[in-house]
């Protein structure tokens, strides 16, 4: 497979309001604390491994424990959500749009789940991606969530399911209001190869369970990761940072377009 000709993954914007997918930043939108962002590879690594997915709008959501009420831009009241609203406009354009045979077949934009508490929220995308990838949908890593909710994580076969891209979410307080903005990233999508979490891979796990029987070569790596830098006093900051970085410079590119 080509990369320059088919991509891993395709999204679809069908809100047109959306903001589009943005590939995920290694600072966590500016968010990461400055010596993070120069010399902890592993972190700033996870934080840009995949890309951001964004509410259609700035959205505001209330628990009161019971119900789940809805506001957003253009309105003044809150909304109930019974059990489920579509976006703004959406259904209208939908219909406009889909072949006569889904004709009022939109994808709700809210809708509350049966668990208490709990809520599914389109981001008015849809995925596509190639034979054998996965999307993992989860919260954005290592970016502070605005908080009042927590989401679920999920993988989603989007190599054969092809539908409305959405995340499930827990309320953790009541009566208070939660917002999401539009410009503020709501999920991380990160791609996966089916075969990375197959019952094979996932069973294939060994435990060297006592400190004894670790090996000479197994106690020369640690000095040479842990104990000759720290008794370096003139040792650079961030070496694992370069030496992840020159790795990464020179994989080979083949290898890299056919994983």
């Amino acid at each position: 497979m080509s990369r320059s000709v088919d991509p891993i993954v395709r999204f679809y914007r069908l809100i047109d309001q959306a903001r589009p997918p943005e590939r995920a930043d290694r600072s966590a939108a500016g968010t990461l604390p400055t010596r993070a962002y120069r010399y902890c590879e592993a972190v700033t690594s996870a934080t840009a491994f995949g890309w951001w997915a964004f509410p259609p709008i700035d959205l505001m959501l209330l628990w009161d424990g019971t119900d789940i009420f809805w506001q957003c831009e253009g309105f003044t009241d809150w909304l109930p959500l019974m059990p489920s609203a579509q976006f703004p406009g959406f259904a209208a354009q939908f219909n406009a749009a889909a072949p006569p045979a889904l004709r009022d077949c939109s994808p709700p934009f809210l809708t509350a789940l049966p668990e208490p508490g709990s809520l599914q929220i389109w981001t008015g995308l849809m995925a596509r991606t190639a034979p054998g990838w996965h999307l993992l949908v989860r919260a954005p890593a290592n970016l502070p969530a605005p908080g009042g909710f927590s989401l679920y994580e999920g993988i989603v076969e989007t190599d054969r399911w092809f539908g409305p891209l959405f995340t499930n979410l827990r309320f953790t307080r009541t009566g208070v209001p939660v917002r999401m903005r539009a410009d503020f990233p709501l999920l991380h999508l990160q791609p996966l190869q089916k075969s990375a979490y197959s019952d094979a891979i996932m069973s294939s796990m060994a435990l060297v369970s006592d400190m004894g029987e670790l090996q000479a070569a197994d106690w020369a790596d640690y000095r040479s990761t842990i104990a000759v830098p720290n008794q370096d006093a003139d040792r650079p900051f961030g070496a694992y940072a370069v030496a992840a970085r020159k790795g990464k410079r020179t994989m080979c590119p083949a290898a890299t377009a056919s994983h």
